[in-house]
């Protein structure tokens, strides 16, 4: 409860600086500006007319000041391990949808409020409830699947339909075998949900007291709430230049990401005439204080109880309010918003308005809607939902009285000018005029002549925008057309037409899954192979999980801020630290000549430094760092060091430009089997393209950073960090210190999400922060900013893939020569060329010749990614085959399956030797499963009667090797402890990201020891614990992790084995007891020596992987081709796991990795300036896939009886290989759009690059809006953006 004058004396926000402060650390701080959900919490208020009322909202944008009077609830606040658990805590726990964790307190209280607010919501209530939270782990379907129990209709499986019904009555039923089970959890004994159980609304914050101004005095800010009305008024009048805030959804984001400081606020939240809802005979009148929730509501009312005719504006509302932003931020935004009002005089420019600043805005009036008169709104935003718009549109017109003449026509564009955009001209020419196609002509003409969106707009996109200007038009006039139809009997809009009317309609993802159940002579008490939940799931769905910034401050701890390089490419003149140094709580400023040891160290041979010294070679490198005694403090301080720079020609970014500058990273790779060019000289014809796929950004939703705690003896010194390989951290850390290692000792309890990214670039944070604690003889922290990560650790290299392909009139590959080459960025850092390992994919393509070169770029340097240049090598390959499919007239899936290999032995391009044969069972499965036949003709049935909208399906097999192809890092330890009473303690060398290494290490450590899972424990990772660990990793730490444990174990039970004999009768702690008396030691180290994997890259040989990890994919999807967006209907993956350890947790790493592909493939596009500057620094503009791109059905099935000699218990890496199948995405995508172009006459081969988004898609179905920008008329000017 926070009341009175119980405020912190800074201005802060509710999250991470206030109740990290007072020990709540559940509430997750991802971002910073309310964009993916991690901080939700829920305020209540109390309300004399609807009593208490309950809102979701984003505690980093929440202000302290604004909840006088109000009740927070977080995480800790419902249920805990300790006391009791709340139902939702449980039941997202048991359903596995929490991996890494980060994201669950904020799902769990998003679903709470629900839940306090409606006991028994519908599917819908969930899905807009949990539109406003991100998860880049699961793929969000486990988490609805454990939500979904609350549902007032209950749903005994869930695999179910959403109606009730069982996936076993389903006509593709997953379980024809008695030993499949689609049954991944039970809900048979979970907790029910009580309403009378929860938490009473504070008795103390009923009682009414009289209004009176409240005033808060920061150390910067001072924050006033006026008492009522007439005191808002007199003071607007007196502070004019104040601002009026009452959301914080639009200050708020700008306060903590750019630093904006206001000496004095006003807020207006709590004055009861601007939250005021008047309803009158003609209109609704709706106070500006009203959130966007409340709005929504209000107008589905109006909706209901006027009609459809009378309703027709509020309907148009609710449509554009549904998609924008999130639950929460609805919640909190009120509703003066620029993307509904329709009034252009008021909006003056971008964030401006007309009110003069003693002014504030009271009401919004809303009409009904009259009988003549027609409204629309339309939006084409990144993503379908919780996503800024790149366009969107209101208009409205009105005919005369039962006819279809224009009487009045209102046009507005938002998103092609500093504010909102009328087309005068044009609806003044179309006035009086009859609604028919001469309308459409003339008025498209107009809207393409009057409205202009320059080529340096920001954003850019400009002839995208232009586009959407007249095809939102073409829908408008559609619209009204149809309705006028009915009214007047007009012409009959074409059948085919008519689906473009009808908006994709956002669905919750729900499947089918299936999975081999261990046999029944297993024992029961033998976990291996069975789906148990998360070993943390329980601690993270409580908040009680202890991420890194969730430990306590240390005394006199510090926290330290990263300078950075605004250049791309300049030599460093100067830095002057003065100014900073000389502000409040500033410590130090530390450089390179600061670091006691190496500043610059080799890594395979290409130096890194840990500082810029001389020169700077990318925006975003590190020069220095400045030291402070708060977060803020430092992060205020570092944006303060002046540094003075002259630059250094040439600085290029695109892979092109490296190209022409012959810019490469050292080794270039080469890979060949066959006679290429006699392949070639055989083929019925020679086709040469190429393919781009853009970037991606890790986007893990704990971002990097560590606490560095200085010892008092020796030298040592404490790092608890957010690292994949703690014994590289360790290793950089003591390089820069000049110590050893073995004063240095790295804890990991857990990471939230990895996906490769803290690897790396963590090591250098570390050094860093290790370098300030060292100077200090203080603890220092550090936490990056969400944009600061995103700008300084970068993340997947952007690929252009060159092929030349020879070819057969039946699709045979007789030939392929293709070079690969990767934007390395500025070092080599882990970019080293492996993509050539995967370019054949499953595909027998007997001359077959690759080369790799890395791109040496002044960009901030790629990194590894969940795939390490997988998805990429595969992806080339794919699309050769695609094209030649298209070429040849042929399916695409034939052509894919008459170049497979099949042969019982294959050997790859670099001669390993394999069997294909689960990759050809999961193929055929997935062909089965997905009823891949009898879908392709409705596809094309469908296409044949819809014009504007067009669907298309991909299948696509996959072969991925699984290990590190340097050797020596397939290695694996373990340290394995049993205590005297019976307990069980286990280190090893993996780390917990997620994936559920620590559940499957425990599993293992039960079948061996015979003990139940309860009674075996995984503290941390610790390299003191376990020395020279190998990354987690390249879908390896299973197999490492697993191999160690399980020789460790065996050795003890070795040791065990004589006692077990000679007293049968023994408990375990008995048994134990008695070994120690005996003095036999119940500690043993694990190790597991991985198989010797190199490539002789002369010779074009080696084995490169452990062994491969199969599977197929198939999916279905939809567009628009009028807008660009489009629907991912249904996918079905085959994947190829071995004997699965955990059911669940592999099922979970296949949708997880297969969402951050339709991300990767789809949406997901990072945006640098000319001048080499990352645009997308969080998730306002870097968009990641929420709730509504995941397919409603999601199907994935592991195949069957498959096994693997090689790795522990059958068992086979996972975490990897998925994340290449949202390529079908892609493929079906341009399927999809080849339809629409050979229906308009034009080739269905056509450039297209990855990812495919809404801009992509509908310029390259190209018709007559598209073609009104000839390019002729194009003005050649610096582009927004530039592709890297």
């Amino acid at each position: 409860i926070l009341q009175e004058r119980q405020i912190m004396k800074k201005q802060k926000k509710l999250c991470v600086l206030f109740l990290c402060s007072v020990g709540l650390t559940g509430t997750k701080y991802g971002c910073g500006g309310g964009g993916c959900g991690a901080c939700t919490v829920m305020v209540s208020r109390y309300n004399p007319i609807q009593d208490t009322v309950h809102w979701s909202v984003n505690a980093c944008l929440q202000p302290i000041c604004s909840l006088h009077g109000a009740a927070v609830v977080t995480i800790e606040g419902i249920g805990s391990t300790k006391t009791k658990l709340h139902p939702v805590q449980e039941r997202i726990a048991k359903a596995h949808g929490s991996q890494c964790g980060f994201c669950t307190p904020g799902m769990v209280m998003s679903m709470y409020t629900l839940l306090r607010n409606n006991p028994q919501p519908t599917m819908e209530d969930i899905r807009e409830t949990l539109g406003g939270n991100l998860c880049r782990c699961t793929g969000y379907r486990p988490i609805i699947d454990g939500f979904k129990t609350f549902c007032d209709t209950r749903i005994s499986c869930q695999n179910g339909d959403g109606n009730g019904k069982c996936c076993m009555e389903n006509s593709n039923s997953h379980n024809n075998e008695s030993d499949i089970s689609g049954e991944l959890f039970s809900m048979d004994e979970v907790l029910p949900l009580d309403p009378t159980q929860d938490l009473i609304f504070p008795p103390e914050l009923l009682v009414s007291k009289p209004s009176e101004q409240l005033c808060f005095q920061g150390e910067k800010a001072r924050w006033i709430s006026p008492a009522d009305l007439k005191d808002l008024i007199k003071l607007k009048a007196e502070y004019s230049n104040a601002p009026l805030l009452v959301g914080n959804t639009t200050i708020g984001p700008k306060m903590n990401l750019k630093g904006t400081v206001h000496p004095l606020v006003i807020y207006g939240g709590s004055i009861p005439e601007l939250q005021a809802v008047k309803w009158r005979n003609n209109s609704v009148t709706v106070g500006a204080g009203c959130s966007l929730s409340v709005l929504k509501d209000i107008l589905l009312r109006g909706t209901e109880e006027l009609g459809p005719e009378k309703s027709r504006v509020y309907q148009a509302l609710v449509q554009t309010l549904q998609c924008l932003a999130g639950k929460q931020i609805r919640n909190m935004a009120v509703n003066g918003a620029r993307e509904i009002c329709l009034s252009e005089e008021f909006f003056t420019g971008f964030g401006k308005t007309a009110l003069r600043p003693d002014e504030i805005l009271l009401a919004i009036d809303i009409a009904h809607s009259r009988p003549w008169e027609f409204v629309s709104a339309f939006r084409q935003s990144q993503r379908r939902e919780f996503a800024f718009s790149i366009v969107n549109a209101g208009m409205r017109v009105v005919f005369r009285h039962n006819s279809n003449v224009v009487e009045n026509l209102d046009i507005f564009y938002g998103g092609v000018g500093p504010t909102l955009v009328k087309a005068r001209h044009t609806c003044k020419e179309l006035m009086g005029r009859k609604w028919d196609e001469k309308l459409l002509v003339e008025g498209t003409q107009l809207l393409e002549e009057e409205i202009s969106v320059p080529p340096t707009a920001p954003g850019g996109r400009e002839e995208y925008r232009k586009t959407l200007v007249l095809s939102f038009f073409f829908k408008f006039y559609m619209q009204v057309l149809l309705e006028l139809q009915q009214k007047v009997g007009m012409n009959d809009l074409p059948l085919e037409y008519l689906s473009a009317l009808k908006p994709f309609k956002n669905e919750v993802p729900q499947g089918n899954h299936s999975f081999q159940l261990v046999p029944e002579t297993q024992s029961s008490s033998d976990p291996v192979g069975r789906p148990n939940v998360h070993q943390a799931a329980l601690q993270q769905a409580t908040g009680e999980a202890v991420y890194y910034d969730d430990i306590p401050s240390v005394k006199g701890e510090l926290f330290v801020s990263m300078v950075t390089s605004t250049r791309a490419h300049a030599k460093i003149i100067f830095i002057d630290a003065s100014v900073a140094l000389a502000m409040s709580g500033v410590i130090t400023f530390i450089s390179a000549k600061d670091v006691p040891g190496q500043n610059r160290r080799l890594w395979f041979n290409n130096p890194e430094e840990l500082f810029a010294e001389e020169e700077v070679i990318c925006v975003g490198q590190i020069i220095g760092a400045i030291v402070a005694e708060t977060r803020e403090q430092a992060k205020r301080a570092a944006e303060q060091v002046a540094i003075t720079y002259q630059d250094i020609q040439p600085a290029f970014f695109t892979i092109e430009e490296a190209i022409e500058h012959q810019s490469f990273f050292d080794p270039k790779r080469k890979l060949e089997r066959g006679n290429v060019e006699e392949g070639f000289e055989k083929a019925d014809h020679i086709l040469e393209d190429e393919l781009y796929m853009g970037g991606q950004e890790h986007f893990y939703m704990e971002t990097q950073g560590l606490i560095a705690i200085p010892k008092a003896e020796a030298g040592e010194m404490e790092l608890y960090v957010a690292s994949q390989h703690a014994a590289y951290t360790q290793e950089v850390v003591g390089i820069t210190l000049g110590i050893d290692s073995n004063k240095i000792t790295c804890h990991v309890k857990r990471l939230g999400g990895g996906f490769g990214g803290k690897v790396m670039k963590i090591a250098s944070l570390s050094a860093i922060a290790a370098t300030a604690a060292y100077k200090t003889d203080r603890a220092v922290r550090c936490v990056l900013e969400r944009g600061d990560d995103m700008l300084i650790t970068s993340g997947r290299s952007p690929f252009l893939g060159k092929y030349k392909v020879g070819y057969m009139n039946d699709g045979t590959i007789l030939a392929a020569d293709i070079t690969y080459y990767s934007n390395g960025g500025c070092t080599l850092d882990e970019s080293s060329f492996v993509s050539l390992l995967h370019m054949d994919n499953g595909y027998k393509i007997p001359n077959l010749r690759g080369h790799g070169l890395v791109c040496k770029t002044n960009l901030p340097s790629y990194t590894a990614f969940r795939g390490f240049g997988g998805p990429q090598g595969l992806t080339i390959i794919e699309g050769v085959l695609h094209e030649v499919a298209a070429r040849c007239g042929l399916p695409a899936h034939q052509v894919r399956d008459i170049n497979m290999y099949k042969d019982e032995k294959c050997y790859t391009h670099h001669k390993q030797l394999f069997s294909p044969r689960d990759m050809v069972r999961c193929w055929n499965e997935c062909l089965e499963k997905s009823d891949y036949t009898h879908r392709c003709l409705s596809i094309e049935q469908f296409n044949a009667h819809n014009h504007w909208k067009k669907r298309g399906i991909s299948i696509v097999p996959l072969k991925f090797g699984i290990g590190f192809s340097k050797g020596f890092y397939n290695q694996g330890a373990a340290l394995v402890n049993i205590y005297k009473d019976g307990s069980v303690l286990i280190s090893h060398g993996g780390t917990e990201m997620g994936q559920g290494i620590n559940t499957k290490a425990i599993q293992i450590a039960s079948r061996i020891l015979k003990v139940p899972m309860s009674s075996i424990h995984i503290k941390e990772t610790c390299t003191g614990n376990v020395p020279n660990a190998a990354p987690s990793a390249a879908s390896f730490g299973t197999d490492a992790v697993g191999m160690s444990v399980k020789n460790g174990c065996e050795k003890l039970m070795r040791r065990l084995e004589p006692l077990i004999k000679k007293h049968p009768q023994y408990t375990w702690q008995q048994l134990v007891v008695e070994a120690y008396c005996q003095k036999i030691s119940l500690s043993a180290t694990g190790f597991f020596m991985g198989p010797h994997t190199s490539v002789d890259w002369e010779k074009s040989e080696g084995n490169a992987y452990y062994y491969f990890t199969f599977g197929a994919c198939c999916s279905e999807v939809e567009i628009d081709c009028l807008t660009g967006d489009h629907k991912n209907i249904r996918t079905d993956i085959v994947m190829d796991v071995g004997r699965s350890i955990n059911p669940a947790l592999d099922v979970g790493q296949v949708e997880g990795g297969f969402v951050q592909g339709i991300g990767l493939y789809t949406i997901e596009e990072l945006q640098f300036s000319p001048e080499g500057v990352l645009l997308t620094r969080g998730p306002s503009q870097y968009k990641i896939p929420a709730l509504c791109d995941v397919p409603p059905q999601l199907n994935v099935h592991l195949l069957r009886n498959a096994d693997n000699p090689h790795a522990i218990y059958s068992s086979k890496g996972i975490g990897e290989p998925p994340v290449f199948f949202g390529c079908t995405l892609f493929f079906a995508i341009k399927e999809a759009i080849a339809a629409a172009r050979r229906e308009r006459g034009l080739s269905d081969s056509f450039p297209f690059s990855s990812p495919a988004t809404a801009e992509k898609i509908r310029m390259a179905c190209e018709d007559c809006f598209t073609r009104m920008n000839p390019l002729d008329r194009k003005v050649k000017t610096k582009p927004w953006t530039i592709n890297v």
